[in-house]
């Protein structure tokens, strides 16, 4: 058991402190626990890469471990002191007695001595006060039930007074921590029930208050519940999560419908979500509530509508001195977000014949956070479909074959919800030419896609028009130009109309980086290649004994200026030569401070390619750049691939 001490361990007397530390100061709202876990998670990761000894074996399991407790810590500090809280975090290297650990202090400047329990407990009001009454091996209860869950995951945790200063601290040691097992599961999906866990995890770490419920209790509950709900983006995980939070927090058991998006009157909500404080009876629940769906009458609104016992008369009844009636209740709560019904909430108590009013209002709180959970993730998924057909649209279906050339082609946007800013496009032209381009447009979104939209068009007009490679990126300059002044002018007129003032941003950049050539086949094998790059990576030729070059000099972006002139090179793919195009996603993919090309990174990365395929290549390159770093790539990634056969 914990005891109250006067003073934490730590370094001897006189001896310098130089362990890793980090401090913040946060305010004593409910606003403070989520940001505890934030600059909790932040200082970990900020330590693990600058390669500390002392955090070496950092996993996301010691990281939710630690969040979890500074979240305990930080919410027992605002909810029972209301002051100020100060927190730090400490790595200690650890030696012969001791193991690598991670220190965790929270303190609140309330001039009570004593933690404060969530219920009362027997004992001398003096002695509480003073935190000095050694608690028994059977009455855990000077502390709240948050340090029951400290006390789970820390090795050991204590309370250090100094004057107008209260410091709760936990110490949590390293080399028993493990990363969990990879799930085949949507990633996303398990974080999001990973993090739910750890707010209801189970009936033995989430005890059942009602009463706390009428005081802070509930607003903590709501603000760590908005919190958690209002990143996802999938109304399935959304169903999950609230199911979890719910259970057993509130119900022993709960069960969550959402409508068809688009469905009418007819539409049968699916059963999106069930959970049961014991798993074993989740299946069987599962079995039972999906040959009857929950469609509550259009009348009802967003309080709760009693619904008989699922199974019905086979409900368990207990007697209550009148007759027999089953101590059990349900209800139900209609879920909405801008007056629109998305699905229902049914939910279980057990041993209860009436749900205490505290309760029902605070899960009727609860549904309204999760109807807007649910409308943001399906506007989401709307935005995001939009998007993807418009990416569709915007790119290529196919790209053409070029005689004598094999092509191999990489594109991932670098967001799948949004329309990214790199294109592509290989098609034939008159003359017996081939055109090939390889474009990054300034920045994503609909900005970006009206820009791609506008040049890939134009890019082919000119080329079969005939104009030369310098020439037809002259004159796209010129028309990016002309647009954005166009564009300008529209705004310009707008803001005026409505009265207001023009700024000097009111005109929005439309420029882009590019690498456009030509490929004309040659009568003893092989194709002459004729390309400029404008403000683009230089593409990259690849000999089959190994040897790399650049194969275009830098110029000017698109639509910057309008006094630019483009020049082009030209040179001869012999049959095994290859020609490497990238955009920026490719040459600017970070770990740390470093980026893929430095070095030449990417030079050196194509030399081994020598021998490969087409497709061999672009496959070694593209894990070479995921391969790079640990994260996913944050911007688009586009390479393609030219061997002459």
């Amino acid at each position: 058991m914990q005891r109250d001490i006067v003073q934490r361990p730590g370094y001897p007397a006189g001896r310098a402190d130089t362990r890793p530390a980090a401090h913040t100061s946060l305010p004593g709202n409910l606003l403070a626990p989520s940001a505890a876990r934030r600059f909790v998670r932040a200082a970990l990761e900020e330590w693990a890469g600058l390669g500390l000894p002392a955090a070496v074996g950092f996993n996301g399991r010691a990281a939710e471990d630690a969040e979890v407790v500074v979240s305990e810590l930080v919410t027992n500090a605002v909810v029972h002191a209301g002051t100020t809280v100060e927190l730090v975090v400490r790595l200690e290297e650890g030696d012969d007695d001791e193991a690598r650990a991670l220190l965790l202090e929270v303190s609140d400047h309330h001039p009570a001595r004593a933690v404060r329990s969530d219920r009362p407990e027997s004992g001398s009001a003096a002695d509480a006060a003073e935190g000095t009454r050694a608690v028994g091996p059977d009455e855990p209860a000077e502390y709240g039930r948050g340090l029951q869950l400290v006390g789970t995951l820390a090795e050991r945790w204590g309370i250090t007074y100094r004057t107008g200063l209260k410091t709760v601290w936990a110490r949590l040691t390293m080399d028993d921590w493990s990363p969990y097992p990879e799930a085949a599961a949507d990633p996303g999906l398990q974080h999001g029930l990973r993090e739910a866990e750890l707010l209801a995890p189970s009936a033995r770490r989430a005890l059942r208050d009602d009463a706390d419920w009428a005081g802070r209790g509930a607003l903590s509950f709501l603000a760590e519940a908005s919190d958690l709900l209002a990143g996802q983006l999938d109304e399935d995980i959304v169903a999950a999560l609230s199911g979890q939070l719910l259970v057993p927090r509130l119900a022993d058991w709960c069960a969550i419908w959402l409508e068809p998006e688009n469905g009418g009157p007819s539409a049968v909500p699916r059963l999106a979500s069930v959970w049961h404080r014991d798993e074993t009876e989740t299946g069987p629940l599962r079995a039972l509530l999906e040959q009857d769906p929950i469609r509550l009458p259009e009348r009802v609104g967003t309080g709760p509508v009693s619904m008989p016992w699922p199974g019905g008369e086979e409900a368990e009844a207990v007697k209550d001195g009148e007759g027999e009636e089953p101590a059990v209740s349900a209800l139900a709560y209609r879920i909405t977000s801008g007056g629109r019904t998305l699905g229902a909430v049914l939910l279980g108590r057990e041993g209860l014949a009436r749900v205490p009013d505290e309760v029902t209002a605070l899960i009727e709180d609860f549904v309204r956070r999760v109807g807007l959970a649910v409308g943001a993730a399906r506007e989401y998924t709307r935005q995001a479909t939009i998007s993807r057909i418009l990416q569709r649209a915007l790119l290529p279906g196919k790209v053409a074959d070029i005689p004598g050339v094999s092509s191999s082609l990489v594109y991932e946007p670098s967001d799948d919800g949004v329309v990214g800013g790199d294109f592509y496009d290989i098609f034939p032209c008159p003359g017996d030419r081939w055109c090939f381009v390889l474009g990054d447009v300034q920045g994503s979104g609909p900005e970006a896609a009206v820009v791609t939209g506008l040049a890939r068009p134009w890019l082919r007009l000119l080329a079969r028009e005939g104009f030369g490679v310098g020439e037809v990126l002259d004159r796209l300059n010129r028309l990016l130009l002309d647009d954005a002044m166009e564009a300008a002018e529209a705004a310009a007129l707008m803001v005026a109309a409505a009265g207001g003032q023009q700024t000097a941003d009111t005109g929005q950049s439309r420029f882009l980086s590019l690498l456009y050539g030509e490929l004309v086949p040659l009568p003893g094998g092989g194709v002459r290649c004729t390309l400029a790059s404008a403000g683009h990576p230089l593409p990259l030729l690849l000999r089959p004994d190994g040897e790399v070059r650049p194969a275009a000099d830098p110029q000017m972006l698109l639509g910057i200026f309008d006094d630019v002139a483009y020049e082009s090179q030209s040179f001869d793919l012999a049959p095994g030569d290859s020609l490497l195009c990238v955009t920026d996603g490719v040459t600017e993919r970070r770990s740390g401070t470093l980026m893929f090309d430095d070095g030449d990174g990417l030079a050196g990365a194509l030399a081994e390619c020598a021998g490969l395929s087409a497709d061999g290549i672009a496959d070694r390159i593209k894990r070479a750049v995921h391969e790079f770093a640990e994260r996913p790539p944050d911007d688009d990634l586009a390479l393609l691939v030219l061997q002459a056969g």
